[in-house]
Parts: C-alpha cells; structure tokens; sequence
C-alpha cells in the first residue's frame, strides 16, 4: 500500500513540540531546593483542588433539583375495598384505588379545578345543554390499547343501565351520548346544567374487556380486582386474609398514562378494620401516610361538608317555630366544639354553604354566654321556663320545649359533637338523650323515613357546590336530601338559577344569598365544616390538597408527587 500521500502528517504527529512557557517553568522548578520543591508542588496541588472545589460549588449554585423517578409510598387505610371499578365503587377504598388505577376525560387538579385528562378538548354550546369532548390522540389503557368513544360511550352507557344499580345513575341519567368519531364524542343535556363537567371525571372503561359481561356478572368480574385502567398506576398484586377480604394492595406506575408517567413507582396500600389500630401503625411507622388520623405535622385542607343538627317539624311539631330553632342553634359554643372535640381541624360556620372563596360565610355568633342569649330568644316570644318540670312552656302557643332526643351516627367523631351538644343544650335546661345508629342503619331506618326530630349528621356537598337536593322543598322525601323538609320559595328558585348558570359570578351571587336567606331561617344548628386531614412523611413532596369532596380527592397530583430528585442545568428542569 502506498502511503506517500500519509508521510508528512506522520512526522508532523512525530515531531516534538515544545513551549516557552512550560520550558521555562520546568527549569525555575529545576532550580528549587528539594524541599522548596516540595512546598511548590503542595501549593500547586492545593490550587488545583481550591480551584476544583470552586468549579463545583459554582455548578451546584447554577443546577436546580428536579423530581426524579424512583421511591415508593406505604399508606394504611380503613376498611377493605371490594371494586375496584368507578361505577361501582361504594367505599372510600374503592374510590382510592379507582382514582389512581382509572382516568376520565377530566381530572382533578390541584387547586380543586377541573383539566382535561383523557380529553384533550371539549366545547360547550352556548345554550349549555351539549358538551363535545376531543380525545387526546395518545390516551392508552395501561395494557397499551387505545382509549376511544366506544369506551367513553360504553362507560357512560353502563352509568346510565338501571339495572347494573351504579352510584353513578343519577349523574347521568337523561344524559344523551352520541359517537362522532373515535377521538370524538357529543354529551346533551335535556336543560342545562352547569356542574356537569365535574361528572366528567368518571373513570373510562375498557369496553373490549366489558362487553361481554352481563349486569348480573358486573360485580362478580375479576376485572373488578385485577383492572385495566388509563390512570397513573396499575395493580401489580392483591393479598387476601384467610376469609377472603383484601388485605393489601400494590399498585406500580403506569407507563402509558397519558399525562406522563407518576414519579413514584409504586404505592402500597394496607387496610385495618379499626382507626385505631391504624393510628398505632401510623406512629410506629408501620405505615408512612393515612389520612384523617390525627398526626402532628398532617397536611390539611378543607372538607365540602357542613354538620349540624337538623331539626324536623314533621316529627317534632315544636321545631316548627323560628324562635326555637334559632335559640337551640345560639345555645351551641361552636368554637368550642372546634377546639376542643374536633382539634381545631374545623371551621364553625353558621350556615349552608362550606367555607370557600365565592361566598361570604353568615357570621359566627362570639356570646360570653350563649346559654343567657339562647334564652332571651325564647322569652323574647312568650316562652317561660319550668325549672321543676325542666321545661320550657309557651302559654299562648299551648307548646312546650321539653326532652330532647338527638339521633346520629355510632362513630367516633360524631358521638363526641353529641356530647357536647347535650352539654350546651343541658345548660339551656333542657334534657337531652342521645340514641346512636350504625351508618347503614341510621340511613335506612331513620333518615329514609324522616324518624328524627334532632339529627346530627352531615352534607357532603359537591364541588359545584349544587346545593338543590338538600334545599329545594321537593327534595323533602326520600330519597331527597332536603333532611330538614325546608321550604322556601325564594330559595328554590335560586336554587334552580344557581345549577342552571355557566356564569360563574351568577352562581356565586345565588349562593350567597342561598346561605344568608337558609341561615336567617334556622332549619338547622349549623356547627362546622371539617377539615380533611393527610398524614404524609416528610421527604414525599409535590403533595398539594385541593378542596375535598371525597378522601380519593387527596390523589389529585399524584403523579406529581416525588421522593427522588436529581440537580440540573435550568434549561433541563421541565419534564411535564
């Protein structure tokens, strides 16, 4: 091979180069004394490793620390799911799991909005009556199948089948839903109404995998514990006591969730049949998170529910008159109630509407006395206390205000508001008993039927803040929610004006005159509005707690949340 054309550059890269400078220095460094020779090169050594050290400091000023994929979250719970399925979900577990396995056209986000998901867009026509949603052309099922309108389509289909008995019936009964395409799909309304984009959110199914499953197998599917979903995580294993009930279930991250994928990789949940033993895990460090335990340091947001005790004319005839359901709510020391049955993890309110940003809550009474101001309302209308009868008599009316009987359910935070209610209630002089009921008796058996004169209980009242099943006056039968038969014509018709507006000043304008008008009437003692409470360890981050409808609530950014992190340059730091 001839390689004349190569020779030049071979003795180019042969030749020795030399410069001045370092020629130089090597015979002044020549020149040294062994032992100057020494001190040079530890001096020269310890420039490098300054110089070196401030290299790195000034990299680590300029880098940011971003979310890294990695870690794993163990959190208790109480109870035991049994669906794992959005139109069957009954438990907060079934809801938890539901959440973070399923995804719906929209999701919650962190401020308590609502942001398209599964959707990539939706349009409603002025009128408010038909919605159409685009879907997003990536969305996939955990499996890697695409999401389309025959899902959506199918799903809300099965919402709406009576005989299938979904939680979900009455969201979308009369809804119409036609497929445009299969990105493409039409939702009409028969009038409009405005909180149904939150509806929206409802979990898409699979229809290939569901299809073929009756209504009468539905509940009995092992899809319904072994799921396929389009949520950030997927079920990865379920382990059962000896009787059957779940006991734990691992969930792993989704890779295909059309948001991106969560940075933790996993998330496992135990179930404990009492709060109390999952308390004792939660301090231990058995568990790392559990919500509404009490921990120091939890995180707290506010709950849409308001509690009270709700008085039924009905039942009682006494309840009837204003002055006595205005002096038995006046006689309650609401903040004292707050502090010292509910921790502090309450705001006493005085009316309907939980506490928010749209609405200003009716004032909170502040009485040295509240015993002596509930009493000036009675005898400010005729009334006269009996001390020997323990009773309060209205001679004209031929009423009395005597024994008391308070009804709610047999659960630890409950019995103890009913405590202290009797307590104030006790200081007025008048008697009261206190029956308990489990949950699923109470409302079958008392609420259903309207058998109470006193209930404490209380709204959970949706994120639209739709008040209309708990105040309209046709809502007073079951299965209304109207539980203290309120009728106020006024009230109504705002009612419908509130859930029929997309203006959202128009709504905030009606509910505010739907709490000042409900609270000037006292068809209830209105106490407080809870706090949602979520123990999380210290190192997971990323957690932010909209407003709580219901405890899943609390997974709104979920796949935001991080345990990991790396440090970066600026321009790297944006993942999602």
């Amino acid at each position: 091979m001839d390689d004349t054309g190569s020779s030049p550059w071979r003795e180019r890269l042969q030749r020795s180069w030399s410069i001045l400078f370092l020629e130089r220095l090597e015979e002044r460094i020549r020149s040294f004394s062994p032992g100057d020779r020494v001190i040079f090169y530890g001096l020269a050594g310890l420039l490098c490793i300054a110089s070196l050290a401030g290299f790195y400091a000034l990299e680590q000023s300029l880098l940011v620390e971003v979310p890294a994929y990695g870690g794993s979250l163990t959190e208790g719970e109480v109870g035991s799911p049994q669906f794992i399925n959005p139109l069957l979900a009954i438990s907060d577990a079934d809801r938890d799991l539901s959440a973070l396995v399923y995804a719906g056209l929209m999701g919650l986000g962190g401020r308590g909005d609502l942001v398209p998901v599964l959707a990539e867009s939706y349009e409603m026509t002025p009128d408010g009556k038909t919605y159409t949603f685009t879907l997003r052309a990536d969305a996939k099922f955990a499996d890697g199948t695409p999401v389309t309108a025959d899902d959506v389509a199918f799903t809300v289909g099965k919402a709406q089948n009576a005989a299938l008995k979904s939680p979900k019936y009455a969201d979308w009964s009369g809804v119409g839903v036609k497929i445009v395409d299969q990105r493409t799909v039409h939702f009409t309304l028969t009038k409009p109404y405005a909180p149904f984009l939150g509806i929206t959110t409802l979990g898409i199914l699979p229809s290939r995998l569901w299809k073929n499953i009756s209504n009468e197998e539905f509940p009995f599917s092992t899809l319904e514990t072994n799921p396929v979903g389009a949520g950030p995580f997927k079920v990865a294993s379920i382990s059962r006591d000896a009787s059957g009930l779940i006991k734990s279930v691992s969930l792993t991250e989704n890779s295909h969730y059309v948001l991106g994928r969560p940075y933790l990789d996993s998330i496992r949940f135990n179930f404990y049949s009492r709060s109390e033993d999952l308390a004792t895990a939660l301090a231990n460090g058995v568990e790392e998170s559990a919500y509404d335990i009490g921990a120091k340091g939890a995180l707290s947001a506010p709950y849409a529910r308001v509690f009270g005790v709700f008085f039924n004319p009905n039942q009682t005839q006494v309840y009837a008159r204003l002055e006595v359901r205005k002096a038995l709510s006046l006689a309650l020391d609401r903040q004292s109630i707050v502090d010292t049955v509910l921790g502090g993890y309450a705001t006493a309110i005085m009316g309907p509407v939980p506490p928010g940003e749209n609405v200003r809550q009716a004032p909170v009474p502040h009485f040295d006395n509240p015993t002596i101001e509930a009493a000036k309302v009675l005898q400010g209308s005729g009334w006269i206390y009996d001390g020997t009868a323990r009773m309060w008599k209205n001679a004209s009316a031929k009423q009395t205000l005597d024994r008391i009987t308070l009804r709610t359910s047999n659960v630890p935070e409950l019995k103890n508001v009913a405590s202290a209610v009797k307590a104030d209630w006790e200081k007025l002089g008048i008697p009261v008993d206190i029956e308990l009921y489990e949950p699923g008796d109470l409302s079958q058996n008392v609420i259903r039927p309207r058998k109470y004169g006193a209930l404490l209980y209380g709204m959970v009242i949706g994120r639209d803040q739709d008040l209309y099943a708990f105040w309209d006056s046709q809502e007073r039968n079951d299965p209304g929610l109207n539980i203290a038969l309120y009728a106020n014509k006024t009230v109504d018709a705002l009612l419908e004006d509130a859930r029929g507006s997309a203006d959202g000043v128009v709504r905030a304008a009606d509910l505010q005159k739907i709490e000042d008008l409900v609270a000037a009437d006292y068809p209830a003692a209105f106490i407080y509005a809870p706090d949602f409470t979520y123990a999380v360890p210290a190192n997971l981050r990323g957690v932010v707690l909209p407003q709580i409808i219901t405890p899943s609530d609390r997974f709104a950014t979920v796949a935001s949340w991080y345990r990991s992190t790396d440090s970066v340059w600026p321009f790297f730091a944006n993942r999602k």
